[in-house]
């Protein structure tokens, strides 16, 4: 994603704005409920970042293991001194931990590729640095006024600084599957749908035509950029049931797909041709001849595996998904779409937090929050499906869009603008849905991440979509 959030996370170091101009963040008054969540929320997401980090010795945190990315021991650093400035000191009100620290940790200032060059903090006080700062955090927390604070609405801060940390814990653990060594990282397997069950699914759902509400103004923790909830009118269409599949995406390479112009933008057959590319990335053909024949293997946190024919395929561009949806005949869905098909409940009218209802997320619905290493095979979790009928469209992997990443009507900036107001209409591309990766907090049917068309290194997919004929799919 874009230097900002989800896979890529990391927010700039900007002050609060004054409360005037700030969006509401949320209704409802910090109560005993909302602190419990924020408290929660901080401490699954420091045990996974510790987790990531406590795994490698310095050098390995030390070494920039990608120019795409950071070393981990900055973004170890980063989410404490995010952490210092959002809740010591603009919730807080207090001087801060070490402010002295912004410029190196100010995610805008320096490009991930010169991070090395920094003066960063070594290992044991990056863990020391955070340690501090989250003692202070909890304190702030317990002693927060209920409201009055546009910051405070719901535990809004709270929620951003937990989804902020995990928003980073997905970027961290992209950089373990890009680092070279050993595995250090294990997971469950994800569940295995029942055959018999996957076989019975169609191919494709119907979304009917209509008008839906898109986005949220009452999720508390919301961010700006999913906000205000409007109403949009969609147009009925089809959606591939799952994710495009591994087995399904060897088919586009086996047929030429990576050799033959007409399947790619003039942009995507430039670029697929000045990188050389022949399939998703992390992926290698064992045998056969060059450009066809042999096995593809896949490396995966330090694995080397046959790359399984029935997983959401994962680690393809935007370039290569709308590639292959014109091979296939069809297409990328449009955001809309993506959110009307995972939301929209034809039966009352209403749109759901998740595709399964209102309910948080378990590990039957969806796979979230690294529990596994891995998509789950296409046609897990039906208890997760939406009303449509589609599955896996929260968990698994990133599903690009045809959209372009802008503001909702009437789109205010809150907390500040670099969340997300300077990526919008800048040729970024939106992903919806979520991955193996991504924790349940930083996962909804209204959350938007977005990156440049040419990243592979995030946990991303697709699926694909055509327009309705005439007559199917009518208004209900």
């Amino acid at each position: 994603m874009a230097e900002h959030t989800s896979a890529q996370g990391s927010a700039p170091l900007t002050a609060a704005p004054p409360a005037e101009s700030a969006q509401s963040a949320a209704p409802g008054e910090f109560d005993a409920g909302a602190r419990e969540r924020a408290r929660a929320a901080l401490e699954r997401a420091r045990e996974r970042t510790l987790a990531l980090t406590d795994c490698l010795d310095e050098d390995g945190l030390t070494a920039q293991h990608s120019p795409l990315m950071s070393p981990l021991v900055w973004d170890l650093a980063h989410i404490g001194n995010q952490e210092d400035i959002w809740l010591l000191r603009e919730a807080g009100g207090g001087p801060g931990l070490r402010p002295a620290l912004d410029p190196v940790y100010d995610a805008f200032r320096t490009p991930r590729a010169d991070r090395p060059t920094l003066p960063m903090l070594p290992p044991d006080e990056a863990r020391a640095f955070v340690a501090e700062v989250r003692a202070g955090a909890l304190e702030v927390l317990e002693r927060a006024p209920a409201g009055g604070s546009p910051l405070l609405a719901g535990g809004f801060v709270f929620g951003m600084v937990a989804q902020h940390e995990q928003q980073h814990d997905e970027t961290m653990l992209a950089t373990h599957q890009l680092r070279r060594g050993p595995a250090v990282l294990t997971g469950e397997e994800p569940p295995r749908p029942d055959p018999a069950d996957v076989a019975a699914l169609p191919r494709e759902v119907l979304v009917p035509g209509g008008v839906f509400t898109m986005g949220t103004s009452t999720d508390p923790w919301a961010l700006d950029n999913e906000r205000p909830a409007h109403p949009v009118d969609v147009p009925a269409f089809w959606l591939d049931t799952v994710p495009v599949t591994n087995g399904a995406y060897q088919e586009f390479i086996d047929d030429g797909g990576y050799r033959d112009p007409r399947w790619w933008s003039p942009e995507g057959w430039e670029y697929a041709r000045r990188v050389g590319l022949e399939a998703p990335l992390f992926w290698k053909r064992e045998g056969g001849i060059h450009g066809g024949g042999g096995t593809w293997t896949r490396r995966r946190f330090g694995h080397t595996e046959p790359v399984p024919a029935g997983e959401p395929v994962v680690h393809v561009c935007w370039y290569e998904a709308d590639a292959y949806a014109r091979w296939a005949g069809r297409r990328l869905p449009t955001e809309a779409e993506w959110e009307k098909a995972a939301r929209h409940d034809p039966a009352t009218g209403a749109s759901l937090r998740h595709p399964w209802g209102e309910r948080d997320p378990e590990p039957r619905h969806a796979n979230l929050g690294q529990r596994s290493l891995r998509p789950a095979p296409a046609g897990a979790y039906p208890e997760g499906a939406a009303p449509c009928g589609a599955r896996q469209l929260l968990g698994d992997v990133w599903e690009w869009t045809a959209s372009e990443f802008t503001g909702y009507p009437g789109f205010t900036a809150f907390p500040y603008r670099e969340y997300s107001e300077v990526f919008l209409g800048d040729g970024y591309k939106v992903l919806r849905g979520g991955s193996f990766g991504t924790d349940a907090v930083a996962c909804r049917g209204t959350f938007r991440n977005w990156d440049h068309a040419v990243r592979r290194q995030i946990f991303a997919g697709f699926r694909t979509a055509r327009t309705a004929t005439e007559g199917e799919g009518d208004l209900c």
